[in-house]
């Protein structure tokens, strides 16, 4: 029996992002995590989200734990970190329908392949997302900057583009997605573990010089990374662009940290700060109201107190 509900993977804040609004616009969704508190929130308050202008809404989407209460969903958006693929590919082992098909909008590089592994290569999309959402506290989000959903072409995704174009979602079909999820990995590679281990907005970055260069070589090492594989970025100077989304993003307090290591090239300043940020994630792990979390250019947190680390970590 299929279950004709679109289900989102993770309870962090682009997955209360993406149920929120396609809820309000009449879409049926139903919501699978693992973060407790999370889930408690969504289930007894709904996600209170803020939208762009600054209009409050509360929405009620059914959020559960267990794959076997959403059995038989035949289309599925995942929004959890990169290490928690498997896990999320598992879930939706035991309830995606078997000509159901899982949208991946994750940040980080292998998420596709993961969740291919296990749930085969036809019922798994690829897409890129450049929105923005800040987590405040569980289940209370607001909208940190709109964006663009790229899609790669996949037959089954047709109902799902409709859903989320219901809901006021842009989507393109891009030829070429694999060079803006490399793009879009190199950006996040040089600003997000930078400003998760500082503690500053985006911005900041730029203000203080050995961060800045820092980041400027963060960049660089993840271009050449992308070089050695082949891959043909969506812009022609890596720091250029770095500089450009910290200034268009300096109020942000970026969440996510990506892995840009391949190829056996050599990245000396990623795999410190893959092993300052890993320290930071040993070291807590309560939310903290108080410094949100942001996901953009993007991502169920971990607790949000260690900065809602993302992909880097296996």
């Amino acid at each position: 029996m299929n279950d004709e509900r679109v289900l989102i993977v993770g309870s962090g804040a682009l997955a209360c992002l993406f149920a929120a609004r396609l809820a309000a616009a009449g879409v049926q969704v139903a919501m699978l995590g693992s973060w407790q508190a999370a889930l408690q929130a969504i289930s007894q308050q709904g996600i209170r989200l803020t939208t762009l202008d600054g209009q409050q809404n509360v929405v009620r989407v059914f959020a559960t734990a267990d794959p076997e209460e959403v059995q038989g969903v035949r289309y599925a958006i995942v929004l959890v970190k990169s290490w928690q693929s498997e896990r999320a590919a598992r879930q939706l082992h035991h309830c995606l329908a078997m000509e159901g098909v899982a949208l991946t909008l994750q940040n980080g590089w292998g998420n596709r392949e993961i969740l291919s592994q296990i749930l085969g290569a036809e019922r798994v999309a690829l897409g890129v997302t450049t929105l923005g959402a800040t987590l405040l506290a569980p289940a209370v989000v607001r909208q940190a900057g709109d964006g663009m959903i790229s899609l790669g072409a996949q037959p089954r995704l047709a109902p799902l583009v409709n859903c989320l174009r219901q809901a006021g979602f842009e989507l393109e079909i891009c030829q070429n997605l694999e060079a803006l999820v490399w793009g879009k990995l190199v950006i996040n590679a040089a600003i997000n573990p930078l400003t998760a281990l500082l503690g500053i907005t985006n911005g900041e970055l730029l203000q203080r010089p050995t961060a800045r260069q820092l980041m400027h070589r963060a960049a660089e090492e993840a271009a050449r990374v992308a070089k050695a594989q082949g891959i043909a970025l969506p812009y022609d100077d890596p720091i250029e662009m770095v500089e450009t989304v910290a200034q268009r993003t300096a109020e942000n307090v970026s969440s996510m940290l990506q892995d840009g290591r391949r190829a056996g090239i050599s990245t000396p300043t990623l795999e410190l700060l893959w092993h300052l940020v890993r320290a930071l994630v040993e070291k807590t792990d309560e939310f903290s109201p108080s410094q949100g979390v942001v996901e953009t250019l993007t991502p169920d947190p971990s607790p949000a107190g260690r900065g809602e680390i993302d992909s880097l970590l296996p």
